[in-house]
């Protein structure tokens, strides 16, 4: 199987929805690369094992290790790719004796997975990268530094906190999973209750929340409604519509329910958030 070399640039950042990856092949690089699903799921090879990713999941890869992004199920993704180099950040630790940030790189397992907190947090932090990057407004490449070595951290100390053992090769009950994934993340707008999808496929109720818990990292309504708070997110900042509209849209037909979930995940109610991170995804997307 072809295995090719890139050469990784200092910094990179892009976030973008896809069908398939824009590198087929096997490939590694130079560099480090932080991989985030934002939502959608994938199969992730690096070296000899293979990562079920779905959204809300990061991957870390070393330099030199080779990696392959697929996307069987052909559904559309949105991903955020970081790529850099040692040099980029040398000069914010120069003595790391003691502490070095860039270590969660080598640990074993490559795969984390973030709460929903945690994952409005992140995205946020990778939203401002994008921005800066895209943009490069004056002094952009000391906030560029500055945000990386704050996400760094954040990775740092999720990996201490987290329990050995977290990550999930693929195995064949797993992709039954995956076809639960896949379902969910087309149909979230749709009333779903666990006895529903383990009838719809052919699992018992109780196998299912335990083998999705343990393929995904979430229980069922959690991923769910992570799936649907994250449109409901995208909904608030790039639409007009109101918030009941949206709630209804994406599959609540409760406003108090849905304004419950939406800041148990963001921190913020739904038209706090609208107001807050608009002007944000606008700089993302190169609009002044």
């Amino acid at each position: 199987m072809e295995t090719q070399f890139y050469e990784a640039q200092n910094f990179d950042i892009s976030r973008e929805r896809k069908h398939q990856s824009s590198m087929p092949a096997r490939h590694y690089h130079n560099g480090y690369e932080i991989f985030y699903l934002v939502s959608g799921d994938v199969c992730y090879f690096i070296e000899d094992k293979a990562y079920q990713v779905v959204g809300g999941v990061l991957l870390l890869i070393d330099m030199n290790e080779i990696h392959k992004l697929v996307n069987a199920s052909g559904e559309s993704f949105e991903r955020i790719t970081l790529v850099f180099k040692r040099e980029f950040m040398e000069d914010l630790f120069p003595d790391h004796n003691n502490f070095d940030v860039l270590s969660s790189f080598s640990r074993k397992g490559h795969l984390l997975r973030f709460s929903g907190a945690e994952q409005s947090a992140i995205e946020r932090l990778f939203d401002k990268m994008v921005a800066e990057f895209n943009n490069k407004p004056p002094g952009y490449e000391f906030y560029l530094k500055t945000l990386m070595f704050e996400l760094l951290i954040f990775i740092y100390r999720h990996q201490e906190t987290s329990p050995r053992g977290a990550t999930q090769e693929t195995g064949i009950v797993n992709k039954k999973i995956f076809e639960v994934v896949d379902y969910l993340n087309r149909h979230y707008d749709q009333r779903h209750s666990v006895n529903d999808i383990a009838k719809r496929f052919y699992i018992s109720p109780s196998y299912f929340c335990k083998t999705f818990r343990d393929s995904t990292g979430f229980t069922f309504t959690e991923y769910l409604n992570n799936v649907r708070i994250k449109e409901a997110r995208a909904l608030l900042v790039g639409t007009g519509l109101k918030v009941s509209q949206i709630a209804e849209k994406i599959g609540f037909d409760n406003m108090t329910h849905f304004g419950r979930v939406f800041k148990e995940i963001t921190g913020l109610s739904p038209l706090k958030y609208r107001q807050t991170y608009r002007h944000i995804e606008q700089l993302s997307c190169g609009v002044k």
